[in-house]
């Protein structure tokens, strides 16, 4: 039986290049999913519903494909965030976050059309925020990057300045957790090497 492509159900390039550093390079299929329509109070169930409706937009667009679909919210003092609406609210979520533990969660969703099976599990990591001025808060807003991302930073960005310990995956954080995605093609009967030739 042939490979069947490896499709990532997500704009984020952070994830996408993950995926590229470890020898997937996947096709991009945006699913453009609003994710206001879904609301839990639980974070593991939150993102683990919103990866499955991702990759499950998506997944009518193919005949044989294993789809990834993700997503991730930051919890923070028990208040779930996804990426800030503008600067204003950005900046007032950094100066709760400051010197604060948040949990980083980040729901995975696998459909192999090929065997018709879904597969999909929540991350968490923790991450402690470091105690920054309202300055450097500023500063930090004003370069948009907060405004692209769950919880207002990007480890692999200008935010990995502002964190000062992650215990858990560190992949999670950046929106995919790699171990776990080897763990769940193994679930559908996959090597992930042997998606390192698949285009």
């Amino acid at each position: 039986m042939p490979l069947p492509q490896f499709v990532l159900a997500s704009a984020s390039p952070a994830r996408r290049r993950l995926l590229q550093i470890a020898g997937i390079d996947p096709v991009v299929k945006v699913s453009n999913f609003d994710e206001s329509q879904i609301q839990r109070s639980d974070p593991r169930q939150l993102v683990e519903i919103l990866a499955k409706c991702k990759a499950e937009r998506v997944a009518s667009q193919f005949d044989s494909a294993v789809i990834l679909g993700c997503d991730s919210v930051l919890l923070v003092d028990g208040e779930i965030h996804g990426k800030p609406a503008n600067s204003t609210e950005a900046i007032a979520r950094w100066q709760k976050m400051r010197g604060k533990v948040g949990e980083l969660y980040t729901g995975h969703a696998l459909i192999d059309l090929a065997q018709n099976r879904t597969v999909s599990r929540p991350q968490m990591t923790q991450v402690y925020f470091a105690q920054i001025s309202d300055r450097v808060i500023a500063n930090y807003v004003a370069t948009g990057e907060p405004l692209l991302c769950a919880g207002a930073f990007a480890l692999e960005g200008y935010g990995s300045l502002f964190v000062d310990k992650i215990v858990g995956c560190h992949t999670n954080v950046i929106g995919l957790s790699m171990p776990l995605l080897r763990q769940m093609l193994e679930q559908l009967n996959y090597d992930v090497t042997d998606f390192w030739q698949a285009s």
